[in-house]
């Protein structure tokens, strides 16, 4: 075997006893034990025996420290936060688009531009944190989120548990949020669409924005367009900012602590 000249260097295993005499001094052949040998090589004329010799530490320190190849770590799946709603001015402050404003306060606070087209969405990719993140407003209108919603999906290979969506919910008190892992669309046209679009699947999470039952006799319709006064503005702010917190939790430290987070009793007591 001939060790030739130094321009890469590689890293390579020998037993201990394999025939290296000729190579290298005994004591690097000491250690009854599988021997890191690092050598270079130069394909057209021979090393120096100073220069190769500084390519080998001597073993007679423990610190000595050997090449290894570089960790790869796998590619990590962005993570894909959709808010719904309905486009144009006509329906900017509406309670059916709480969807649309979440994704705007989360763009704010993490400093993510959501003014490209993709897949019939505005649409944003940015990080939070260290985790990567799309951010997402389908402009279908509501009832046809799932246009929008599962080719993007689709497109960037997100798993299922890594797409949230953030809607409004009759059903909810008002300003209150409602985190939860999967299920169904509870007569959310946005909803329905977009579970329809997933093939029937359910199984990704979902943040719900309480916007409260219409008052007296009122068409639940005509209430999910109504504007916000002043004071149902203040107390909404103060619920992005928690719904802001939440998402941030969720892609960090996990589902289970932002659920414990958003749904306990006095969320916003945990952001002081």
């Amino acid at each position: 075997m001939k060790v030739t000249g130094a321009s890469i260097v590689s890293t390579l295993r020998f037993p201990y006893n394999y025939t290296l005499h000729q190579l290298l001094p005994s004591q690097f052949l000491s250690s009854p034990s599988s021997l890191s040998l690092s050598f270079c090589y130069k394909r057209t004329m021979p090393q120096s025996p100073a220069r190769c010799s500084a390519a080998f530490s001597s073993p007679a320190s423990d610190a000595a420290v050997l090449p290894s190849d570089p960790v790869v770590k796998p590619k990590q799946h962005p993570w894909l936060i959709v808010g719904l709603g309905n486009p144009g001015k006509k329906y900017q402050g509406t309670r059916h688009n709480v969807g649309f404003e979440m994704i705007d306060a989360i763009a704010e606070a993490e400093g993510i531009s959501v003014n490209t087209v993709s897949n019939k969405a505005l649409f944003g990719r940015g990080f939070i944190g260290n985790i990567p993140v799309m951010l997402a407003k389908p402009q279908t209108f509501m009832n046809a989120s799932g246009e929008s919603v599962a080719p993007i999906v689709s497109y960037y290979k997100v798993p299922l548990k890594q797409v949230l969506v953030i809607y409004d919910d009759l059903d909810l008190p008002f300003a209150k949020l409602r985190l939860l892992p999967k299920g169904g669309h509870g007569g959310h046209n946005g909803m329905r669409s977009v579970i329809d679009r997933l093939k029937g699947s359910r199984d990704f999470p979902r943040l719900r924005i309480g916007i409260g039952r219409p008052p007296g006799k009122m068409d639940a319709v005509n209430f999910v367009m109504r504007p916000f006064n002043r004071q149902e503005r203040e107390e909404l702010d103060m619920t992005f900012q928690q719904g802001i917190e939440a998402v941030r939790i969720m892609l960090l430290d996990g589902f289970d602590k932002s659920a414990t987070f958003v749904n306990s009793s006095k969320p916003m007591e945990q952001l002081g």
